[in-house]
């Protein structure tokens, strides 16, 4: 009997363990992965190269954690929540928390790593290093309720979609995009035979709070990570332009069928771009060179799926225009589900808005 879901988050994170490299990448790049060291405060961080300070694990190990035991440093591995990064655990505390399945993303700043390097074989072992894991340890565990998200490599639209099927016949449900398939600084025609691949397979694609437009190695603490404006406009200050240019490029007349999901992007800016975009597209539509079968607002409702935390925004200010395309987001192990006093890390409101994008 198939599963009956009321309850599911569509942005919930994961920490990558200190034995995935040692066990799921090739013997001949042991030396260049990723290590867990001290952070110079009692706890463990990653090193991802001599020339980079640590990055600490504790704020990406906060599930769970009231707010004011909430630190960037003296957190373990195995002082953390074991969920965190453990099948077996996660699914006990999905079922406190009253969730039926969540959609699972890695960690950006740990796949820049990969990125970053000069080397594609390197960045093509450490992709399927990750995927190989979450799809051993957390999907075989339990396919129905940790919804695994493939990682795509950046090294060129053949690349990502060798790694999208493979990753399809390990039971991966969606993709994680951090580039563009291509590479490219924006969206462009030479990315079209992956979302063609992406639409044939029936994979949603994914971006998580930004499209980098350019690689970069990771950043200790992340894109203003330990700032209070970077904190609350995360997603929003990029996603704004990043969501337009694919409406406005063309795609979803090409891809009609294909499903794109923006998470921790917040979605209360949502109404009012889409409204502005259709504006402007109505009143310069004769002489732009954005030609477009529909108002740029018919590709958001038909093809897009965003989420939200806490913003009452997408229910009250755009509930007719947004709702049925907006989902919850819980997000463990990161701070956003670090719990208020007396609730549990999920929302109710926001419940009754979820979208389960892959459950279609």
């Amino acid at each position: 009997m198939a599963r009956e879901y009321h309850l599911v988050s569509a942005d919930s994170h994961i920490l990558e363990p200190p034995h995935v490299w040692k066990q799921y990448l090739p013997r001949k790049f042991h030396d260049k992965a990723p290590k867990v060291v001290p952070d110079g405060d009692g706890g463990e961080a990653w090193q991802f190269s001599p020339d980079i300070a640590p990055a600490p694990i504790g704020i990406y190990a906060s599930a769970g954690r009231k707010h004011e035991d909430v630190r960037w440093t003296g957190v373990t591995f195995a002082a953390a929540n074991q969920g965190t990064f453990r099948a077996e655990p996660r699914l006990r505390e999905q079922d406190v928390d009253g969730v039926d399945a969540e959609v699972l993303f890695g960690s950006a700043r740990m796949m820049s790593h990969f990125f970053s390097d000069p080397d594609p074989e390197f960045q093509r072992a450490g992709v399927q290093a990750y995927n190989n894991w979450i799809a051993e340890e957390f999907v075989k565990v339990a396919p129905d309720r940790l919804i695994g998200l493939a990682c795509m490599p950046a090294l060129g639209v053949a690349e990502s979609i060798k790694e999208m099927e493979r990753c399809v016949r390990l039971g991966m449900r969606g993709v994680w995009l951090n580039t563009m398939p291509s590479v490219g600084p924006t969206i462009r025609p030479d990315d079209d035979p992956f979302w063609d691949a992406a639409q044939a397979l029936g994979v949603p694609v994914h971006f998580h709070v930004r499209m980098m437009r350019k690689i970069q190695k990771p950043k200790p603490k992340g894109v203003r990570g330990d700032d209070l404006t970077g904190l609350a406009t995360v997603g929003a200050a990029d996603f704004i332009i990043d969501m337009s240019e694919i409406i406005t490029s063309g795609v979803h007349d090409r891809f009609p069928g294909l499903t794109w999901v923006c998470v921790e992007t917040g979605s209360g800016w949502i109404p009012y771009v889409l409204e502005q975009l259709d504006d402007r597209w109505w009143r310069n539509r004769s002489w732009l060179p954005v030609k477009l079968r529909h108002p740029p607002s018919h590709y958001y409702h038909r093809n897009w799926r965003s989420t939200f935390r806490t913003t009452p925004s997408p229910i009250t200010t755009g509930s007719r225009r947004i709702s049925s395309t907006t989902c919850i987001r819980r997000s463990p192990p990161t701070t956003a589900s670090a719990m208020r006093p007396g609730r549990r890390a999920t929302s109710t409101t926001a419940a009754l808005w979820m979208w389960a994008t892959w459950a279609t």
